[in-house]
């Protein structure tokens, strides 16, 4: 019974609203669109964009979205809706470890915690891959932990293998140098001494490659080497270079933790504090599995943190896996706190209310930005946010209450807490966030959306069933071509731009690019302007 209404519990916060809001470029719609191509061309051993191989990402993700696309139709829900049912499993999961592993308190605080985390729960009405990898990834570790308890330990390390390669066929081999790092680790951390043998390493190794080689030995044989090569190489270069201008400091993980994963993330600085405890009450785990555990997901958090933050990529969802030991460390806190067995610090209590207030001044200030944004943008210097503003969006003084709201609810609960009142502080906090999540899923990121994209997205829509090129021009994006719903070209010279503005076209193209772009078009002797939006101007070839 606890387990169907934590389901509902997940379906009701993670699926409503999915298709409210388009998708986001780059990466949502860019796996969206991959998607939709394999349902156009039959071709679902490939990953492709724009009809062409993209050896970027492997196809599991992938293939999860279009078989909801069969299901739901070509659409922007159905685009998310496998994260949504990844989110129900996560909760499901991260409840059934918790009670596993010390008692069902414990797995009821780690869904309160994730689910009321932003970020974690943030990413599950989203259509990006990280979510499904970071459960598989998660999940294969939480096995390999297993094989020292289990009374079958060769099934969990066949279990432990298996999800590995599942994440392997996710997101790519970055699955495997995480988990091999987080054994090497552990083993450090333990001083050699560790259940996990050479033959349960070796059975892993064994099913992970079985897995994998279900696509990449299929795509090999079929088509040869090059599309794995090309794989391999762009993989490394992720690692080692800075793609897509998406650089950073070497701390940029840690402070999107700390905000991103608010208010989970103050509970990990409780653990800076005297005397241990711990919270077995002879449930159905043991004193020695919980400090065990725990140890391995203060492994997985420090590995997956420093990794990322050494490499030179630096985007949010990269550091997203620390969002399973992060929570459940947290959670492992506010259990003690709740029992009583430790007391919050007034550090911790003065770093959870100034994080949680200026969170929701943040909140708050968004509504007025969209009322008085004809007073800031004389001190704005880019002109390309500066036509963004001029979308046409509603906003009333009123919407910044819901920043207020929250800040109120955070104090409240910051004074609860002080109170000693731990239980009901706790609940109030995190419930809140939860309510404060849906509150800006549903009214404010469909209002950004109507600045960054809109006007762009409801261009390629116009252009839906209709036998025509559509190109961007001066930046890169995926958008035009999935939500034209574009075709296979028979003229494979669309792919050169220089055709497209100059060359003999066989039917009619269209243009979009920024204002801040748009000059040298605007002069362009084959170009006709057929209209400007918020930021982008529109052309068609003459």
């Amino acid at each position: 019974m606890r387990y169907l209404l934590i389901a509902l519990f997940a379906a009701l916060l993670f699926i409503p609203f999915l298709g409210a809001v388009h998708l986001f470029d780059w990466d949502e719609i860019n796996f969206a669109e991959a998607a939709r191509e394999m349902i156009v061309t039959h071709n679902f051993s490939q990953v492709q964009i724009d009809f062409r191989p993209f050896w970027e990402k492997p196809p599991l993700f992938i293939w999860m979205q279009a078989g909801s696309m069969m299901l739901f139709g070509v659409n922007d829900f159905a685009a998310r809706f496998p994260n949504a049912i990844v989110g129900i499993i996560t909760l499901l999961s991260v409840y059934a470890i918790g009670k596993k592993t010390a008692d069902e308190k414990l797995g009821l605080w780690w869904v309160l915690v994730y689910a009321g985390s932003w970020l974690p729960h943030f990413y599950f009405k989203s259509g990006i891959i990280d979510p499904t990898f970071n459960l598989f990834i998660f999940l294969s570790i939480y096995f390999a932990y297993r094989i020292a308890y289990a009374e079958k330990p060769l099934l969990m390390a066949v279990i432990s293998g298996f999800l590995l390669g599942l994440a392997v066929l996710t997101k790519g081999p970055v699955a495997i140098l995480v988990a091999i790092l987080c054994l090497v680790v552990y083993w450090i951390v333990n001083k050699g001494r560790i259940a996990i043998k050479f033959s349960h390493i070796g059975i892993i190794a064994l099913f992970a490659c079985f897995t994998t080689l279900l696509w990449f030995g299929y795509e090999i044989l079929s088509h040869g080497w090059w599309f794995v090569n090309e794989f391999v190489k762009y993989q490394i270069r992720l690692l080692t270079t800075e793609d897509a201008g998406h650089g950073g400091p070497f701390f940029y993980h840690w402070i999107v933790l700390l905000a991103g994963c608010f208010p989970a993330s103050i509970f990990l600085f409780s653990y800076f504090q005297g005397k241990k405890q711990s919270i077995y009450n002879g449930g159905s785990g043991s004193s020695q599995e919980l400090k065990d555990f725990k140890k391995w997901m203060w492994v997985l958090f420090w590995v997956v943190l420093i990794l990322f933050s050494i490499v030179k990529t630096k985007i949010v969802h990269y550091s997203s896996l620390c969002y399973f030991p992060l929570t459940f460390l947290a959670a492992y806190q506010v259990y003690l706190l709740a029992e009583g067995k430790i007391r919050l610090r007034r550090w911790n209590l003065s770093l959870l209310l100034f994080i949680g207030v200026i969170l929701g001044i943040a909140i708050g200030l968004l509504p007025l930005v969209g009322f008085y944004k004809e007073q800031l943008i004389p001190y704005i210097g880019d002109k390309f946010a500066v036509a963004n503003l001029q979308a046409d969006v509603p906003w009333s003084i009123a919407e910044a209450g819901y920043g207020i709201a929250y800040a109120i609810l955070v104090i409240i609960s910051g004074v609860l807490l002080a109170k000693k009142k731990m239980k009901q502080g706790l609940i109030c906090l995190f419930v809140s966030t939860i309510l404060a999540i849906q509150v800006t899923v549903v009214h404010f990121v469909p209002k950004v959306e109507a600045y960054s994209q809109r006007a762009a997205i409801e261009f390629f829509e116009s252009l839906q069933g209709k036998d025509v090129y559509v190109k961007a021009l001066g930046y890169h994006s995926y958008a035009q071509h999935y939500y034209s719903r574009e075709m296979p070209h028979a003229n494979k010279n669309y792919y050169h731009e220089e055709w497209l503005l100059n060359g003999q076209i066989d039917k009619p193209a269209y243009f979009i690019c920024r204002i801040t772009d748009a000059d040298q078009y605007r002069n362009h002797p084959n170009l006709e302007v057929i209209g400007e939006k918020n930021g982008f101007v529109f052309f068609k070839r003459k």
